[in-house]
């Protein structure tokens, strides 16, 4: 499943996906890929990406029913 929550917190900072990556030493690639659902992030990458970004697990990787 898509991911764009994450995708839509990133563009509200103005933050490309290399930005990102960059902050949470990630490639630009698994970013990508997390966005486009094809990666399951572990939680510590989770974690490392809801600091940066300013938001919860929650509100970034709960997916709703």
């Amino acid at each position: 499943m898509k991911n764009l929550k994450l995708k839509a917190a990133r563009a509200a900072l103005d933050m490309s996906q290399q930005d990102l990556a960059d902050k949470v030493a990630v490639s630009r690639q698994t970013i990508n890929a997390i966005e486009k659902g094809d990666y399951n992030p572990t939680i510590n990458l989770c974690r490392s990406i809801c600091k940066v970004l300013g938001k919860t697990l929650d509100e970034l990787f709960w997916e709703e029913e």
